[in-house]
């Protein structure tokens, strides 16, 4: 028996795959079939399980699966030798009777059968295992088959199995006969590199040794009929597979017997008589490799029969016309008789008639289905009949059936030298005409090229190589034909490409590149270079606008026609040896000039087209940037150059994003070259090293000169300058594209092995300097809050606060405003004298324009995110930390004043930006980083988001490992904990570099520019902008090693510089106290310990400095500081800052060289004052938030101070920002002129200023407060002098501009403008008078309008002494903002006392009437609130007549209580009377504090008459104001109308002349009822006077209402005249009136008279 192994997909309607191996055992033979290969798939090895001896060579097979699938199978068949029909010889295998009888039976009989029919087989059984468990290609290594089912005669063919294989699923169902046995077989994965294989044409795949026992075959898959599971061809493979399928014999009448048919196969080379098989047929197991001829399995008793056998042939290389297949069919004769004689058993076979079919059909191989006439005799010339289809049969060929196709086959050409396509057929052989004969036509080449669009992809992807080398070969062959010819080649190849790229097989392309092209050498012939007819056609296609898709294509896929033309022009100057030549010989004129078409050409499909292909326009941009690159390569670099400027050209600052980023991608592949920095340094010829040293030196700006010299450098950095002016994703790549380069510098091995090669390469980039000056404003740090950060310091940072109008003259208020650092919480403004330091902060539009450059100074787009922020301070960093100390000297030296300013606010802005800001920070930002980044839209800048643009430039600018994105993404759910530390690392060692850099370079700096920073005794700008970078260190959280540097630093920078500290101002040292101070309250032990020894150097440093007298200025500073910090409530810790005292002084007591002077002692005082002025910290807390408990607590100590005017002037700036804080602008402003007065007071004693204190008193009642000053030591170390106050008076007049007092800004003014005449300074005068006049025109506006609230006023009483304690039944006035309701203040008092006490224990007293504190209940804390209101008598109000008098410099407030004598609060007129109380304060309002002690109180009690002219007087100044006004409000006139002329019976103003003028019932004296009828009096007149002006403003639909009103007044004065028995109003009067509102009401309404 014999087993045949296959794999079939029962989804399928036929075979998947095919072919034939031989695995041969004992007998027993296994043919596997293939299918599959590399892709998507796995490689089956498969070995059967058969024992024995005779192995032959190959005894496993290897199946290749592309695609594997649950319905693929492995099926064997068993086929046995020919002897009967299927159900007889199966028979002994089912029957279980007596076995020892049938198996001698069986064994006879076969013993003669396969003597006299053992060369044929018929089909016996099958089995069959399913090859994967999923779709996944999980192989399923189980080797066990289904059992035997016995195969039927009438199911043989493929369509028959596939149905039987769907049913043995199913096992339940199946009817099928089992034959009793089992095949087992070993099935397991194995590599691709298999040792010890054979390919499927028993060629080695690599050589191994022929004694070796196991040797697999590789079994041949035929792949599916798609481009993605094909290859191209790369090894010898031409077999020809032969598949009968079906012979129709039942109706012929030439034969007498035909049942049980054989068929056999030849290969024969020719029709002539005599003329043999070919031996090139894949021999049977256990026989030759090859052999003559193959038989198919018979059908026993089959007229019809089926076939399932496969023939493979190997082909031979050279095919010609007589190259056939022919079939031979025999009738085998199955009967045995013992009798017959051996001539008799020789006629097995009876011929029973002749196919055949010729392998070419039209010179290419047939492949396909065929139906086949058989001829019942074979003449010589067979072959010949032409006529052979028409059935019109020559006369020596007797058909069957008259030529009726009887015989089915298959023929499957497997072959990788032969193509079946009919297009690529004709291409070749054209090809090969032209090779060999000149004879081939033009317009047939063309005719052919473009056939070539209709081949398969499939198709033309096996001949990948093979037609593109072809297509090249004609690309350069077709010089002298016309361009035609190449253009419908170059189309091709692109048509090609497209479809490569369609099916994601760009990769063999690439491979196609690399291994196979080869240019073409013009030396051999009159044609030309690839490159350049490349160069030539592709222009050509581009500017073909008509044919836009094959254009769209060209462009997408561009890298291949530029990578085509980069090697051809590698090729060609190896091949031709011009290496050696100079670059401008190498290549022809004529190429140039190509290259530059092609770049003109591809230009507007970038620039103009990019919206409509935005894909095609990215991808050649890419191809062009890296074709570009390789031609400063190979070429002419200048040429080179010109090409890039020539791109460059074609972009504008004004394009879209998308453009600018296509810009970016180009520069950034371009300045990725190899030899970027020989190409930007090159070599000075014909020039003295002394010339190129200065030419060097002073390449520091982007100059035209510069940017000749250095073209990629200077061109990068003018892009990047404007790049930084556009949109956020812009201004990310521009810096990418920097620092990428910088950070590749850095790393590149060529460079590292001297320090000056770096250097060298660093100084190329010094103009990036001036980039980043024009962007300071944009990398300036985010504002903080005080103290916490730092700011710039910055002119017109007011102007963008927004509540400030920027035209004003600009002067900071406070640090939490502007970000100016302040002195003792006061801003020291240092003069702005002729220092040519001149303060950068944010550089003018105009100051940009001045500097000499080429660099583009739009104004900016947004501020600069902090990737890009980082990224630049980088690069900055790296330049200045690489250079030569020489070169940053000379830089120096050579820039203007104004920009060595704006370099120092850029070393200032690094350590803050690159602050190590700790890893859960660090971890929430990367968290943030990884959600962006795969979402569309950028929402904040927070991270360095790269949008996911899926493009290998995304790879690129990723390449170096930014410092933000290190770490490796992982994508399941944010960074891990390890990539975190990683991270955190990174960052803390980052920022110890960023700060160690900035020391290095401030220490080199101040080396350099000592005597610059020493003028006027360190007062000037330059000076403060160092000092400032050294604080800003002190402000943040720095790693050790960097505490340890920073803290070394201002030791030497106190040492270099005492006379700044100890003799010039006193502002220096004051900042310095303050930060150390505040370091020595540090947690950590470190920073405490170096704090203390910083503080101890700079008392002994001064006390040195004063020749060992005293160190009165530090002793003074620090003590400052202490009630600065105090004031902050920023003293915390006081247990770690009395160690940090406890250091100072051991450090004071050990000092061997200090302890014969009076340093010990000072020290150890200065200690114990600085513990007692600790004990007020304790009350501070406690009262941390009551805003105006906390106040009075500092006033507290200002006031303890008045004598030590620094101490004092501490304490009221706490206030004053703690004031701004709160929102009291009104108090803020008067804590500035209290300052203001006492700096006044000071220089006016010691004759420095003409007028002191006394100048102030029109501006505030309060200011007699600062004459406390005393002559004693606290004045010694008092720097004031002329500038200090105008500086602070500057602050008033902001100040009192924010307080919306603007009347007392002239006050103030008049002080400044004598010193600004005397000193010339025009454009201050100017901008305050331009203050002043806005100030009156805001002074009319308020007045007019109304609309100006400078506060109310409230009485606030506390009870309760176990709560208030020394504040128990102190009353104040409070002084609130604007429109304070009664409700809003005690709701204020009541949670803020709340909280304090507890909820639960706190009242408030609604009642204005005098508390009796013997009747409240003393578990209970309570607070009285009454509304107060201005008090004056009638001597003031003559002298107050505006708004603004009556709010400002005031002390006497008033409040009414209603009583009457019966005891209840309320009743009638006659009995209703009133407590006026009259409260006056110890200081007026508005005063440095928002609430003020009641110290005066005083009663005035008013009878019911009292009360009537009171109220009657107030109605009337009412009325009388509202008509008096330029713009009457219609709406308050008439509801004070109302409530005067239409009020009921019992109320109003009748109800008082009722009761008080009716003589019948009054018991008054006449002296008030006088009074009062005067009153009443004006009061009709007002009223009149107001129903006049409300008749001239109504309008029509008021008329009605209008009447009413006059009626009511009418009848008011009518009952009057009644009561007083006179007549107060004329009749005549009265009628006048009513005809001039009856005229008026015609002329509203147009009726005639």
């Amino acid at each position: 028996m014999s087993f045949t192994f296959f794999t079939v997909m029962t989804s399928g309607a036929a075979l998947l795959t095919c072919a034939n191996s031989a695995l041969s055992r004992k007998g027993v033979s296994c043919s596997g079939l293939l299918f599959g290969s590399s892709l998507a798939g796995c490689s089956i090895l498969l070995a059967s399980m058969f024992d024995g001896p005779g192995k032959s060579a190959y005894d496993m097979g290897i199946f290749s699966v592309t695609v594997p699938n649950t319905d693929i199978f492995l099926v064997a068949r068993v086929e046995k030798v020919l002897q009967n029909g299927i159900t007889h010889c199966a028979e002994p295998y089912v029957k279980t009777s007596d076995m020892n009888k049938t198996v001698q039976k069986v064994l006879k009989t076969a013993k003669q059968t396969c003597q006299r029919l053992g060369q044929y087989r018929m089909p016996f059984a099958w089995a069959a295992k399913q090859v994967f468990k999923d779709a996944q290609g999980s192989l399923d290594m189980d080797g066990k088959f289904s059992p035997l089912y016995r195969q039927d005669s009438s199911k043989i063919s493929t369509e028959d199995l596939i149905k039987l294989l769907i049913d043995i699923r199913k096992p339940e169902k199946t009817k099928l006969q089992i034959i009793t046995g089992q095949l087992n077989i070993t099935i397991e994965c194995v590599p691709p590199d298999l040792s010890n294989s054979v390919t499927s044409s028993y060629i080695p795949v690599k050589p191994f040794d022929e004694k070796c026992e196991k040797v697999s075959v590789e079994l041949e898959e035929f792949v599916p009929k798609e481009a993605k599971y094909n290859h191209p061809f790369t090894i010898y493979k031409n077999h020809l597979y032969i598949y009968p399928e079906q012979l129709k014999y039942e109706n012929q009448k030439t034969f007498a017997k035909a049942r049980n048919i054989a068929v056999c196969v030849q290969f024969r080379d020719s029709d002539e008589d005599g003329t043999g098989p070919i031996k090139c047929i894949y021999g049977k197991p256990g026989g030759p490799h090859f052999t003559t001829n193959a038989f198919a399995a018979v059908l026993h008793h089959n007229q019809s029969p089926e076939f399932y056998n496969e023939i493979k042939i190997e082909l031979p290389i050279q095919i010609h016309e007589k190259h056939h297949i022919l079939f031979t069919f025999y009738h085998i004769s199955c009967e045995l008789s013992n009798k017959a004689s051996s001539k008799k058993r020789e006629g097995v076979e009876t011929l029973v008639g002749y196919a055949w079919t010729p392998l070419l059909k039209d010179g290419r191989i047939q492949s396909s289905d065929l139906q086949l006439p058989v001829s019942a005799n074979l003449p010589p010339g067979y072959l010949n009949d032409k006529n052979q289809d028409s059935k019109k049969s020559s006369p020596d060929i007797k058909w069957v059936e008259n030529a009726k196709p009887l015989f089915k086959v298959k023929i499957y050409a497997a072959s990788t030298i032969h193509t079946q396509d009919l297009h690529l057929h004709k291409f070749f052989q054209h090809c090969q005409l032209m090779r060999s004969t000149s004879e081939a036509i033009p317009a047939d080449l063309i005719k052919y090229l473009k056939c070539l669009h209709a081949v398969e992809t499939q198709v033309i992807i096996k001949f990948l190589p093979t037609v593109l080398v072809q297509l090249f070969q004609v690309l350069t062959t077709a010089s002298k034909e016309p361009q035609e010819i190449a253009v419908n080649a170059t189309r091709v190849i692109i048509h090609i490409v497209s479809q490569c790229h369609e099916e994601g097989l760009e990769h063999y392309l690439r491979s196609f590149l690399k291994y196979v092209f080869l240019t073409n050498n013009p030396a051999s012939g009159n044609s030309v270079t690839t490159h350049e007819v490349l160069a030539t056609t592709v222009t050509a296609i581009l500017k073909q606008t008509a044919d836009f898709n094959t254009c769209n294509k060209l462009l997408k896929y561009s890298w291949f026609f530029f990578e085509a033309m980069a090697k051809s022009m590698a090729q060609y100057l190896q091949e031709g040896n011009r290496m050696k030549m100079p670059r401008a010989q190498r290549f022809p004129d004529s190429f140039n000039q190509a290259l530059q078409c092609l770049l003109l050409s591809i230009m507007p499909h970038i620039t103009i087209r990019y919206v409509e292909i935005p894909e095609e326009a990215r991808c050649v941009n890419i191809s062009l940037a890296n074709f570009i690159k390789r031609c400063l390569t190979f070429m002419n670099r200048g040429f080179a150059f010109s090409l890039v400027n020539d791109y460059m050209c074609g972009f504008s600052q004004k394009d879209p994003k998308v453009l600018t980023e296509m810009k970016f991608y180009f520069l950034m592949t371009v300045c990725n070259h190899e030899h970027y920095i020989p190409l930007n340094l090159p070599m000075a010829f014909g020039r003295t090293k002394l010339q190129r040293v200065q030419d060097q030196s002073l390449e520091y700006s982007l100059t035209e000169d510069y940017c000749r010299n250095h073209f990629l450098v200077g061109l990068l950095l003018r892009e990047v300058a404007e790049g930084l002016q556009g949109s956020p994703e812009i201004k990310q790549l521009a810096v990418a594209v920097l620092k990428n380069l910088i950070i590749k510098h850095s790393m590149d091995d060529r460079y590292t092995t001297y320090k000056n090669q770096q250097a060298r390469i660093c100084v190329l980039y010094l103009p990036l300097f001036e980039l980043l000056y024009q962007n300071l404003n944009q990398l300036t740090a985010q504002k903080q809050p005080s103290r916490t950060g730092f700011g710039l310091m910055c002119r017109d940072d007011l102007s963008m606060t927004g509540s400030i109008d920027s035209r004003r003259i600009s002067t900071a208020i406070d640090k939490e405003q502007t970000g100016v650092i302040t002195q003792n919480g006061l801003v020291r403004r240092d003069e702005s004298r002729g220092s040519m330091y001149g303060d950068p902060g944010t550089p003018d539009v105009n100051e940009l324009h001045r500097r000499g450059s080429t660099m583009s100074t739009i104004p900016s787009v947004g501020r600069l995110g902090h990737y890009e922020v980082k990224g630049l301070l980088l690069c900055f960093l790296h330049i200045i930390s690489t250079v030569s100390e020489d070169t940053l000297m000379a830089y120096w030296n050579k820039v203007n004043p104004q920009d060595i300013m704006t370099f120092l606010s850029l070393l200032e802005i690094c350590p803050v930006r690159f602050r190590y800001v700790g890893k859960r920070s660090i971890s929430r930002s990367q968290d943030s980083w990884v959600s962006k980044i795969f979402t569309s839209d950028r929402k904040s800048q927070t991270m360095p988001v790269m949008r996911a643009r899926s493009s290998q430039m995304q790879a690129s600018l990723q390449q170096f490992g930014t410092l933000e994105a290190s770490h490796t993404l992982n994508m399941g759910g944010g960074p891990t904990e390890a990539e975190m530390n990683h991270q955190a690392l990174l960052e803390g060692n980052v920022s110890t570099e960023a700060c160690l850099i900035v020391l290095d370079t401030l220490s080199l700096f101040t080396q350099c520019f000592k005597n610059q920073l020493l003028d006027s005794d360190g007062h000037n700008n330059l000076m403060k902008k160092v000092f400032d970078i050294y604080l800003a260190f002190l402000k943040m959280g720095l790693s050790e090693v960097s505490i340890k540097h920073v803290f070394a630093s201002l030791r030497s920078f106190i040492t270099k510089f005492q006379v700044a500290l100890f003799k010039g101002r006193v502002t220096l040292c004051g900042l310095l106290c303050y930060e150390v101070l505040k370091c020595c309250m540090s947690k950590l032990g470190i920073l405490r310990g170096e704090a203390a020894g910083l503080l101890y150097l700079l008392m002994r440093n001064n006390f040195e400095y004063t020749k060992r007298k005293n160190f009165l200025r530090t002793h003074l500073q620090i003590i400052i500081a202490v009630s600065q910090l105090i004031a902050d409530v920023a003293l915390t810790g006081s247990s770690r800052f009395q160690e940090s005292l406890s250091i100072i002084n051991n450090f004071a007591n050990s000092d061997k060289t200090m302890k014969s002077t009076s340093f010990p002692g000072e020290v150890k005082g200065l200690t114990k004052r600085i513990r007692t002025v600790l004990m007020a910290t304790a009350q501070m807390r406690e009262h941390e938030k009551d805003p105006e408990m906390l106040l009075d607590l500092q006033y507290s100590l200002a006031r303890s101070y008045a004598s030590t005017p620094e101490l004092r002037r501490t304490w009221l700036d706490s206030m004053a920002r703690a004031h701004l804080k709160n929102g009291d602008f009104s108090e803020a402003a008067m804590c500035y002129v209290h300052v203001a007065a006492l700096v006044a007071e000071y220089l006016h004693r010691k004759k420095l200023f003409s007028s002191g204190l006394v100048a102030f008193k029109k501006v505030t009642f309060n200011i007699e407060e600062e004459a406390a000053m005393k002559e004693d030591s606290g004045m010694q170390d008092v720097y004031y002098n002329e500038d200090v106050l105008v500086e602070q008076l500057e602050v008033c007049v902001e100040g009192l501009w924010k307080a919306e007092r603007f009347e007392l800004i002239t006050h103030i003014a008049r002080l400044v403008i004598p010193v600004y005449e005397k000193r010339h300074e025009f454009e201050k005068l100017r901008r305050l008078y331009d203050t002043l006049q806005r100030a009156y025109s805001k002074i009319l506006e308020v007045m007019q309008t109304g609309r100006r609230l400078l506060g109310t006023y409230f009485r606030v009483a506390f009870y309760g002494q176990g709560f208030f304690e020394e504040e128990d039944g102190k009353e104040y006035i409070y002084k609130e903002p604007k429109l304070t309701g009664l409700s809003e203040i005690s709701h204020r008092l009541l949670s803020l006392y709340g909280d304090k006490f507890g909820a639960e224990n706190v009242k408030i007293i609604q009642d204005s009437n005098k508390v009796n504190q013997k009747d409240l209940d003393p578990k209970f804390a309570y607070v009285q609130v009454t509304f107060v209101k201005p008090y004056f008598d009638e001597k003031e109000l003559a002298e107050r007549k505006t708004d603004f008098e009556k709010c400002h410099n005031i002390n006497r407030f008033v409040f009414e209580t209603p009583y009457t004598l019966t005891g209840k609060k309320h009743g009638g007129v006659e009995e209703q009377c009133k407590r006026r109380t009259i409260l006056t304060t110890a200081n007026t309002f508005p005063y440095v504090k928002k609430r003020i002690e009641v110290v005066g109180e005083k009663h005035l009690e008013m009878k019911p008459i009292d009360v009537a002219i009171d109220e009657m007087r107030e109605r009337s100044t009412e009325l009388t104001k509202l008509c008096s006004n330029q713009e009457v409000d219609m709406i308050q006139l008439q509801l004070k109308l109302q409530g005067c002329v239409s009020v009921q019976v019992n109320a109003g103003p009748m109800a008082y002349a009722r009761a008080f003028l009716d003589e019948s019932k009054s018991g008054q004296s006449n002296k008030k009822v006088k009074e009062l009828k005067d009153i009443f009096r004006r009061f009709v007149q007002a009223c009149s006077m107001a129903l006049d002006i409300n008749e001239r403003l109504i309008k029509e639909d008021q008329y009605e209402y209008h009447e009413g009103l006059k009626g009511n007044f009418k009848s008011m004065v009518k009952e009057l005249s009644d009561i007083i028995h006179e007549q107060i109003f004329e009749e005549d009067e009265m009628r006048s009136l009513l005809q001039n509102s009856l005229h008026v009401f015609r002329a509203i309404s147009g009726t005639s008279s």
